[in-house]
């Protein structure tokens, strides 16, 4: 296993409030486009996904997520080399719809689908969104479905499926991959990218923080409750099982916080800090703790009060590894050889702020 190590250097007259500097002229990263409509289901002050929307605030988190993924990648949606004319194009629990929606200004000709167990940007209407029709062409859609139930999609349909941040939302990666792998045609690429959410540090400045206890109670939950709490180290696995072969797997290490010297990693941190304080902690741990482990809603908000004060400790510099997996198949003389490309992006998480991308109730919810 190919891995590439930044060595990171901590920036000592770093004033934590200075990495909201950069926020202060954050765009707003979607239109928003409708609101009200459909029921929200509300849960100690917060409105959950599982009955149908998503709330403003992790709508503003999950845009925040995907400026983050594109400050990571240097302005690229994907990596995978899907070539310059893919015909149909599926985002995976689509979430506000952006990366779809950018998809569409790269590619305007492509038909391109969202779908997602509920959707900010618009009212769906009998699976597709109807609102946003005014302003959407014909060839970018939403839809409202269960990425696991059984796909309505025909075999050998899409030239690419993305999908991304699936952790905590899944109960059965390896047929969600599986049903991917039946619906990409001969040629085609899918690409995941997906976190460990078990925090570390190199200095060993998580060890007994509260940050620490923080992902290490909601991961157990979340297994506990049946989903999958850490997709980015199975993915390899998962894709051998479906047949993939071929694997390739580098690792990447990036800060998250406004530690770093340089202003790359400074970017990265700085968003990952500023999707943390708009409910990050909250959408990742109030649900499952209250329903699955008996918590109370002051005990949870007493995790994250103190989980907050931990992660502004600049002192603190927590890592995440986060996994970026592309691959493609070919059909030769009748016989489909799976060729995966796993880039794994580990992701050195810098802890002012903790982030973990693509955390949030926001494809599955829990029930």
């Amino acid at each position: 296993m190919a891995e590439t190590r930044w060595p990171w250097t901590v920036r000592h007259d770093t004033d934590i409030d200075s990495a909201y500097e950069d926020e202060e002229e954050r765009s707003d990263y979607t239109a928003s486009l409708s609101s009200s409509v459909l029921n929200f289901r509300q849960e100690n002050s917060r409105q959950y996904h599982s009955d149908d929307r998503y709330d403003d605030d992790e709508c503003d988190r999950l845009d925040m997520l995907h400026e983050l993924f594109l400050v990571m990648t240097e302005e690229k949606l994907f990596l995978a080399p899907i070539g310059p004319s893919p015909q149909r194009v599926l985002d995976l629990c689509t979430g506000t719809g952006i990366w779809a929606s950018d998809f569409f200004d790269q590619f305007p000709s492509v038909e391109v689908i969202g779908n997602d167990l509920s959707l900010k940007m618009s009212q769906p209407d009998e699976g597709y969104s109807d609102e946003y029709a005014i302003i959407r062409p014909p060839n970018l859609k939403f839809i409202v479905e269960d990425v696991e139930e059984e796909w309505q999609y025909e075999s050998n349909h899409f030239d690419f499926i993305h999908a991304r941040g699936l952790l905590f939302s899944i109960r059965n990666m390896e047929r969600l991959i599986q049903q991917a792998y039946n619906c990409t045609k001969p040629g085609g690429w899918v690409e995941f990218q997906d976190w460990d959410p078990t925090i570390y540090s190199d200095d060993g400045s998580t060890a007994g923080s509260t940050i620490e206890r923080y992902y290490t109670t909601i991961c157990d939950a979340y297994e506990k409750a049946g989903y999958c709490a850490k997709p980015g180290p199975s993915l390899e696995r998962w894709f051998r099982q479906a047949g993939f072969v071929d694997i390739q797997v580098t690792k990447y290490r990036i800060p998250l916080g406004s530690w770093p010297e340089d202003r790359y990693h400074q970017k990265l941190g700085t968003r990952n800090l500023v999707q943390l304080e708009t409910g990050g902690l909250e959408a990742m741990a109030t649900a499952v703790l209250t329903q699955h482990e008996g918590w109370s809603a002051e005990q949870v908000n007493d995790l994250i009060a103190q989980t907050n004060r931990d992660a502004r400790n600049e002192h603190i510099h927590g890592l995440f590894d986060l996994y970026v997996a592309s691959y493609t198949y070919t059909t030769q003389e009748g016989r489909s050889d799976r060729i995966i490309q796993l880039h794994c992006l580990w992701t050195k998480v810098r802890m002012t702020g903790i982030r973990l991308a693509g955390l949030h109730l926001g494809k599955k919810g829990i029930s």
